[in-house]
C-alpha cells in the first residue's frame, strides 16, 4: 500500500509542478466514428438467433457473425460479467483493454468500441446500447462496464488468502469455456484468456491512495449491454463469483445469478457499415 504521507519534501517550484495543465494522450477525433443511427436501424425488424445462459459461477462461449448484434442481460438478480472477445478465425486477435482504455476511457458505454490487440487493431464489436448510461460517475469517482480491472484469478486469490485454492475465479471460469468450445487442453486456453471488459461492474480509483474499487452494480433484471459485432466473434462470459461485487469476489458467499447472451440477426446489414480491415501499419518496424 502506498505510504499515507511522502518520505520527501515538496521542492520550491513543487506547486507549479502539480499545477501543469494534462494533455489528452490519444486525440480520438481522428478515429472514425461508429454511424449509431444507421446501426441501431438495423435493429427494427431483427431476429433472436441463438441464447446463452451463463451459469453463476461459471462462463460459457458463443458466437456472433459480423454485422449481428448480441446482448449480456441482468436476469433473476444483481450480477456483473468479465467478457472476453476473440477474432472468430484466430484465438490470435483478442479484445485490448489497455489500448480500449486509452482510447475511450477507464469506463465504456454507447458510442465506444473495444478494439483488438496488436498487430490488428481494429475494431471487434461496437457498444450500441446501454441501460446504465444513466449511472454516470457517482460521488467516489465510480461507473460500470470498466476496462481497468484485469479479472478475478487464482493467482491473486492465493497470494492474498496465503495459498487457498479457487477454482471459480472468472479466470478460470473464462479458461475452462475456452477449453471446452476450442477443445484446447487447460494449460493451452488459458494462455488466450485476457483482460476483460467488466460488464456491469461499478468500480473506480480512491482518491486518496489510487487503489481500485468495486462497490454494488446498481444492474438490476432487464438491464442489458447490447453491442454490434464489427467483425465475426467468439465470446465468453463469465458470471463472476462476486455477485453484484457489493462485498468481495473470488467467493463461495456472495449471491450470484445467471447472465443471458442474446443473439439477434438483423434483416439487413446497417446502411454503409462494412467490416473493419485489420490495421493499416505495414509492420516494418523501422527495418528497410
Amino acid at each position: 500500500m502506498k505510504p499515507v504521507a511522502p518520505d520527501h519534501n515538496a521542492p520550491s517550484d513543487g506547486p507549479a509542478r502539480k499545477a501543469v495543465a494534462p494533455v489528452i494522450c490519444y486525440p480520438v477525433e481522428g478515429l472514425p466514428a461508429p454511424d449509431l443511427a444507421a446501426y441501431r436501424a438495423a435493429r427494427e425488424g431483427w431476429t433472436l438467433t441463438a441464447e446463452v445462459l451463463v451459469p453463476p459461477r461459471e462462463a460459457r462461449c458463443f458466437s456472433v457473425p459480423a454485422g449481428h448484434f448480441f446482448r449480456i442481460v441482468s436476469v433473476e438478480g444483481p450480477q456483473v460479467g468479465d467478457l472476453n472477445l476473440f477474432a472468430a478465425d484466430g484465438l490470435g486477435e483478442r479484445f485490448f483493454s489497455g489500448k480500449t482504455r486509452a482510447l475511450h476511457g477507464t469506463h465504456l458505454s454507447t458510442g465506444d468500441r473495444m478494439w483488438s490487440c496488436l498487430p490488428h487493431l481494429r475494431p471487434m464489436a461496437t457498444i450500441t446500447d446501454d441501460t446504465l448510461d444513466w449511472y454516470g460517475f457517482d460521488a467516489f469517482g465510480g461507473s460500470v462496464h470498466d476496462v481497468i480491472g484485469t479479472r478475478c484469478d487464482p493467482y491473486t486469490h492465493a497470494l492474498l488468502s496465503g495459498g487457498d485454492q479457487y477454482h471459480h475465479c472468472c479466470h478460470s471460469n473464462l479458461t475452462r469455456a475456452v477449453a471446452d468450445r476450442t477443445g484446447l487442453p487447460l494449460h493451452a486456453a488459458e494462455l488466450h484468456v485476457h483482460d476483460v471488459l467488466n460488464v456491469f461492474m461499478c468500480t473506480g480509483f480512491t482518491r486518496d491512495t489510487g487503489q481500485y474499487f468495486m462497490k454494488a452494480s446498481p444492474v438490476r433484471p432487464g438491464d442489458y449491454l447490447e453491442f454490434m459485432a464489427e467483425i465475426d466473434l467468439l465470446g465468453a462470459l463469465s458470471a463472476c463469483p462476486g455477485g453484484d461485487c457489493s462485498a468481495e469476489h473470488s467467493s463461495d458467499a456472495a449471491a450470484c445469478h445467471p447472465l443471458l447472451v442474446q443473439v439477434f440477426r438483423p434483416a439487413a446489414p446497417a446502411k454503409g457499415w462494412q467490416p473493419p480491415r485489420r490495421n493499416g501499419y505495414d509492420r516494418s518496424h523501422g527495418q528497410e
